[in-house]
């Protein structure tokens, strides 16, 4: 589905990536602020998910519920998204709406009012989503590891936020932030779709080009490449299930390593999705672990997970124990399939078959306009839209011996985070 794309930068510093596409009377709009959980400091955590739900409160112009109802009447899809890395905002619409997105999205970019009752209502009901989460045990247990993985850069933190900041926060702490990040110089407009580019980078330039821009200055963390040290944690807490997670130091997306890496997460677990949309039916049975640890009845379940970052984050192993097995059997398992991949190449068809599966995935997850628009964005993100062009070669070109280097590399036993999640009353095993 890939065709060309038109690159263009505003005087203010907006920039533009537009990609035609007339297999359907639709575009997609994403427009990506750089601004995530990432920046934020100390005291502030979750300042960055917060802005992002008062960005559908309202402008003078446009009520939040107009601002829904505009885009329900004409059979339209919106919503918006928070990471460690960025913020974004998306729409897809009938292509004939699409300067009344692009007044949209400008309106928002300057004139959201953040009205303090507004404010004390999504207080209220980011509490309850922070509160809903630590229900799960896994959440909790996920957020102890996430802070022994790191000494201080905010990866550590939950996009969330912690509950002591977010009772914290305040009005003007949201209003500042959204003035100093949500401007032309900090974001990408990312389009695709049924229009044609000159006319609509005029309509841009129109609606986006008076809008003023300061120079951007956030807090730009110091990567971390090691884990700080190899950890144990364990909760305990309400519930009938003990949980594992182990947690190892991850190579960021536009590292070298990364595209090894992701052949190791669908060796061990199945593939993981970089996307959001359109995931398909790739499943995990042919994986190491499932076959040792779920068919063997060691665990209930297990599930990896890959992210393509900026800095260096975690890879994340979360695994439910079996009633019939204990902790120390779960993580024996897990330990020996992970000394097979350091210990011995892959075999080149088992390889085949994991960069098959990952190939198959990433090509499900790049199947419509929605995400032609949304991988313009999310490549930008930490690289360029040149590694989504060339990811499924850059996948093809793993070998058994770039496998296992980067199992060395990356999953040594003594360089992991141990976490266990045990019930009240379980045994300690």
């Amino acid at each position: 589905m890939q065709t060309e794309i038109r690159y263009h930068t505003l005087s203010n510093g907006l920039r533009i990536m537009l990609q035609e596409l007339h297999t359907a009377p639709i575009i997609s709009l994403w427009l990506w602020y750089g601004i995530g959980s990432r920046n934020e400091v100390p005291g502030k955590t979750g300042l960055s998910h917060w802005v992002e739900h008062m960005q559908f409160k309202g402008t003078p112009s446009r009520s939040g519920q107009q601002m829904d109802h505009a885009v329900a009447r004409v059979g339209g899809y919106w919503n918006a998204f928070t990471s460690n890395d960025w913020t974004t905002y998306f729409e897809t619409m009938p292509a004939n709406t699409l300067e009344q997105v692009l007044s949209l999205e400008a309106d928002r970019m300057r004139n959201s009012l953040y009205d303090p009752i507004e404010v004390e209502r999504e207080r209220t009901v980011i509490l309850s989503e922070r509160e809903g989460a630590e229900n799960d045990p896994q959440f909790l247990l996920a957020e102890q590891v996430a802070l022994a993985a790191y000494q201080t850069h905010p990866y550590r933190n939950e996009i969330i936020g912690s509950q002591a900041d977010l009772l914290a926060i305040t009005r003007d702490d949201l209003y500042a932030h959204y003035r100093s990040y949500y401007q032309p110089a900090n974001a990408l407009l990312c389009l695709a779709g049924h229009f044609e580019s000159q006319a609509v980078l005029d309509q841009i330039e129109q609606i986006f080009g008076s809008i003023t821009a300061s120079p951007v200055q956030k807090p730009e963390p110091q990567p971390e490449y090691e884990l700080p040290q190899a950890s144990e944690i364990e909760l305990q807490g309400p519930g009938e299930t003990s949980f594992l997670q182990l947690s190892y130091r991850c190579p960021p997306g536009n590292h070298a390593d990364f595209f090894a890496f992701t052949i190791l997460d669908s060796l061990l677990t199945g593939p993981s999705s970089l996307n959001m949309f359109g995931t398909g039916g790739v499943g995990q049975r042919t994986s190491r672990l499932y076959q040792a640890l779920v068919e063997n009845e060691l665990a209930v379940s297990v599930y990896g997970g890959v992210n393509a970052t900026i800095d260096p984050s975690t890879y994340d192993l979360n695994l439910t124990l079996h009633p019939q097995c204990s902790l120390a059997q779960l993580l024996t398992a897990v330990d020996r399939e992970i000394e097979a991949l350091l210990s011995q190449p892959v075999p080149q068809e088992e390889l085949n078959r994991a960069v098959k599966q990952a190939k198959a995935l990433f090509a499900y997850g790049s199947d419509n306009i929605t995400n032609q628009a949304f991988w313009m964005g999310r490549a930008s993100s930490f690289a360029d839209y040149d590694w989504f062009l060339n990811y499924v070669d850059k996948l093809a070109a793993v070998t058994p011996q770039d496998v296992q280097q980067t199992a060395q590399r990356y999953l040594q036993p003594q360089r992991r985070i141990v976490g266990r999640y045990i019930p009240y009353g379980a045994a300690h095993e």
